[in-house]
């Protein structure tokens, strides 16, 4: 078997050609799907800062945050993910969500404060 990186794909076995051609299909459908969950996702937490935002209530929620960073680190040890590498993924998630609840309360004109923010 060819495991080679140089561009010669012309040299490496066909059932391995086909068989990267069909892990990488897996993977452009799962990146789709994620890409899918996140937009749904920020969906709801839009819709979380508009309600903040009426409600005079801070864009940011600490104690939230660290409520769903240890739920997420829990279901990545459960599915043998690397813990450390889900608690980063969720705090750009989250620095992303903090953000569009500030806009959001700007635009409201209310007040903007920086920490957590709701997440799910």
């Amino acid at each position: 078997m060819t495991t080679s990186n140089t561009g010669n794909a012309g040299g490496v076995d066909p059932a391995v050609r086909a068989e990267l051609a069909r892990l990488r299909e897996s993977i452009d459908n799962i990146d789709a799907a994620v890409v899918h969950m996140l937009a749904e996702r920020f969906k709801c937490t839009q819709q979380v800062g508009h309600l903040k935002a009426a409600h005079q209530l801070p864009p940011a929620d600490p104690s939230r945050e660290a409520q769903q960073i240890a739920r997420l680190r829990s279901l990545a040890e459960n599915a043998r993910l690397d813990p450390a590498f889900a608690e980063k993924l969720l705090n750009f998630i989250i620095a992303e969500v903090i953000r569009h609840h500030e806009s959001i309360a700007d635009s409201a004109g209310g007040t903007s404060g920086t920490g957590g923010a709701d997440t799910l």
